[in-house]
């Protein structure tokens, strides 16, 4: 899999549910506090009273409005205790809305009987996780194609970050899945990225170093003394050089792809003291505008599992990171 988002915002229970402020329909739960109980907060008393939900699932259905209180709607501060009548509308947890299908915009480069090329926004999460259970690409591709039901995973069959842009391939059936995937373990498909990276890059080369979670923040990947780590290869070209005032030199650098780990081009190049601009998790810094990682998957080839041999598949580079590109004074 390709740069597999693993840091992203947070979305709350209210983002997920209903906020009309109306109840949502189902039979509510009625709880009258024993005798006995300490008189406490409403979410700390009813996470004792229903130990099937957490504490902070609880008190997302109560900021809702999904629980009252002797007949009036609760607050998460509020003191109850014996005696003291809750009604609770128990809510679905967020991972069942996982796979629902949502009308998610995002472009569709090309697409056959077996395929569809999509050009991911940045910004847009892939695959449904902690976090972001609704809203990913893969919501959007049950609703437009809802056929990929049948598939595992909706036939995604690679992933990009949530802040990287850029073309992904998704399957329609399973022998074609079987066949996509089957050539990323072959290294046979091609995925060629390009990036603007700080400081100057003056030759090509290629990093060889595996790469696993890095043992002392979750949330990176690292090449240090990384935590289950896998083979990586990334091959890297500098296209131009420039500067930026403030902000110093960049390197507009084509990578290209042999394994697909989790933020893979972004730890390589910041493990040669090359960041991607804007990517603050590698040392990343927000110059000439830059506001996320400034990385983009712009073509992609693979053996078309219909039989027609190889396709090839461009995506230009998008306008955020055009302007960028724009605010960089390049040399001749």
């Amino acid at each position: 899999m390709s740069d597999t988002a693993i840091s992203a915002d947070l979305v709350s229970d209210d983002e997920l549910l209903s906020l009309s402020g109306e109840n949502p329909r189902g039979e509510p739960q009625f709880v009258t506090v024993p005798a006995g109980t300490r008189a406490d907060r409403l979410d700390k008393v009813l996470a004792g009273l229903l130990t099937d939900h957490s504490r902070s699932r609880l008190q997302g259905w109560i900021e809702a409005g999904n629980v009252h209180v002797n007949g009036a709607p609760g607050k998460v501060r509020q003191t109850v205790g014996p005696g003291d009548e809750i009604t609770v509308w128990a809510q679905p947890a967020p991972e069942t809305l996982a796979f629902a299908p949502e009308p998610i915009d995002f472009p569709v480069v090309d697409e056959s009987a077996d395929w569809i090329v999509v050009n991911k926004p940045a910004g847009l999460v892939v695959h449904p996780g902690a976090g972001n259970w609704s809203g990913t690409l893969l919501n959007g591709l049950l609703h437009r194609y809802p056929e990929l039901a049948q598939v595992a995973r909706a036939g995604i069959v690679h992933r990009l970050d949530k802040d990287t842009s850029g073309l992904m391939v998704v399957a329609r059936n399973e022998i074609a899945q079987t066949h996509l995937v089957r050539q990323l373990q072959a290294r046979s498909m091609g995925r060629e990225y390009v990036a603007l990276a700080h400081g100057w890059l003056v030759r090509a080369g290629k990093v060889d170093r595996p790469i696993g979670r890095d043992p002392r923040v979750p949330v990176r990947m690292s090449v240090e003394r990384p935590v289950a780590p896998k083979p990586a290869i990334t091959h890297y070209a500098p296209a131009r050089c420039g500067q930026v005032d403030p902000g110093g030199r960049v390197t507009e650098v084509v990578c290209r792809l042999e394994t697909g780990r989790t933020h893979q081009i972004r730890v390589h190049l910041a493990s040669l003291g090359h960041p991607l601009l804007a990517d603050a998790i590698y040392g990343g810094k927000n110059i000439a505008g830059a506001q996320r990682q400034m990385l983009h998957a712009r073509a992609l080839h693979f053996d078309d599992p219909g039989g027609r041999g190889e396709v090839q598949f461009a995506a230009p580079v998008p306008a955020d990171m055009t302007l960028v590109q724009e605010a960089i004074a390049w040399n001749a």
